[in-house]
């Protein structure tokens, strides 16, 4: 119970060498295209805008289900709570990356990404000056944009790195003491009430939505939700398969891991059903003002990404995930874990592209080559914080159940 995690030589190498190619992608396109403005420059910014926020996303959905576990008083992750704890704890990092693309691109006055963040006259030609855009053009206004950006970004930070402090400090604690697991609750409730005001409605429209700003969909935040946690259930299922496969997490059994994954199953099938709820509604009524948004998607230039994503996202995990062996396989999830990533993956780059770079999307090594850098930055620190503590709570309230643990 008290294993220690060891960073094997590999997997550091592996980090050096992502971060590496990563770096270089991003200097090239720095280079290449960020110099530049319009749909070339947009090449460049929307690449950074779309793995940022990704990653940034898909690590706070560690916070999420250490909030959602821990108000349900949930033992079942005990055993392996320390890989979502360390995710949660590097969050802070990953957002101010983001913070600063995001800020770059507001005040940098790139009009080809936040057409709304120009001149006063690009902003009354986009958004005109009505009664009816008055709260439109509070909301997308550049000191509301940095100051929201700013508040939410270090709330998500503080509360990921409090998570996995509470943690750590609980292990010291005398045994039977459960003071400790009651104050994690009571950050838990705190984390979900920012989590309302953040991922779950404003920070999507802000960050993502406003890119199309004559557009708009009031499931939207709920869809980009959907989206990251299932990408992060599958990060946290593939740390801990790579731990299982080291020699470590004996604790963790084919329970737990069918645990995780009828989580990947089940908020595939919830992304599909917010997915076609947007875009039957937008179909079948046929608004042009609504169907703007759809038009290049499903009948223009990105009708590849529109037929991928719901492949990736939706047939591969059902058809492969439907039976409860295929759960407890672990090559069977591992596989589906990376299917779900770069699925996901591709949906925030249909999010992102048509409304930035245009009809002549643009899909090579520099594309392929930017997240490697975010990948890299996740394994080297992850894996730090991994070894800084034993890999299970060793005082946790529920480390019994978490032990006897049965689907």
């Amino acid at each position: 119970m008290t294993e220690q995690f060891k960073i094997p030589a590999r997997l550091n190498t592996t980090s050096f060498i992502l971060l590496a190619i990563g770096c270089i992608a991003i200097g090239y396109g720095a280079i290449a295209y960020g110099t530049h403005g319009g749909e070339v420059g947009a090449r460049f910014w929307a690449s950074m805008l779309q793995n940022s926020v990704f990653f940034l996303l898909i690590s706070v959905a560690s916070i999420f289900i250490l909030t959602a576990t821990s108000l349900a008083q949930g033992g079942w992750i005990v055993a392996f709570r320390r890989v979502p704890e360390s995710i949660a704890s590097i969050v802070w990092i990953l957002g101010f990356i983001t913070a600063m693309v995001l800020l770059i691109l507001v005040w940098g006055s790139h009009t080809e990404i936040y057409k709304w963040s120009g001149t006063q006259a690009q902003l009354n030609e986009y958004i005109p000056n009505t009664t009816l855009n008055a709260v439109k053009r509070v909301f997308l206004s550049k000191p509301f944009f940095t100051f929201w950006t700013i508040l939410i970004i270090a709330l998500w930070g503080y509360f990921g790195n409090k998570f996995r402090v509470l943690s750590l400090q609980e292990d010291n604690m005398t045994k039977g003491v459960t003071s400790q697991h009651w104050l994690n609750y009571k950050y838990a409730a705190g984390f979900a009430f920012v989590f309302a005001l953040s991922l779950a409605s404003t920070i999507p429209w802000l960050w993502i939505m406003s890119i199309d700003a004559h557009w708009f969909s009031t499931m939207f935040s709920w869809y980009t939700f959907a989206s990251s946690f299932v990408s992060g259930m599958s990060m946290i299922m593939l740390w801990v398969l790579y731990l299982k496969s080291q020699g470590y997490y004996d604790v963790v059994s084919e329970e737990h891991i069918h645990d995780v994954g009828k989580f990947m199953f089940a908020f595939s099938v919830f992304w599909t059903y917010l997915w076609f709820s947007q875009f039957m509604l937008i179909w079948y009524a046929n608004i042009p003002e609504e169907t703007v948004y759809f038009q290049p998607r499903f009948h223009g230039p990105y009708r590849i990404f529109f037929w991928l994503n719901l492949i990736l996202n939706f047939v591969s995990p059902i058809l492969i995930l439907m039976s409860a062996p295929a759960k407890r396989n672990y090559f069977v999830v591992s596989v589906v874990a990376c299917i779900i990533i770069f699925g996901h993956w591709i949906d925030f780059y249909q999010m992102i592209q048509p409304g930035t770079v245009g009809m002549n999307w643009h899909m090579g090594l520099f594309e392929l080559g930017v997240p490697c850098f975010w990948i890299g930055l996740i394994i080297f620190l992850v894996s730090r914080k991994l070894s800084q503590a034993p890999l299970t709570p060793t005082n946790n309230v529920f480390l019994k159940e978490t032990i006897i643990h049965h689907v």
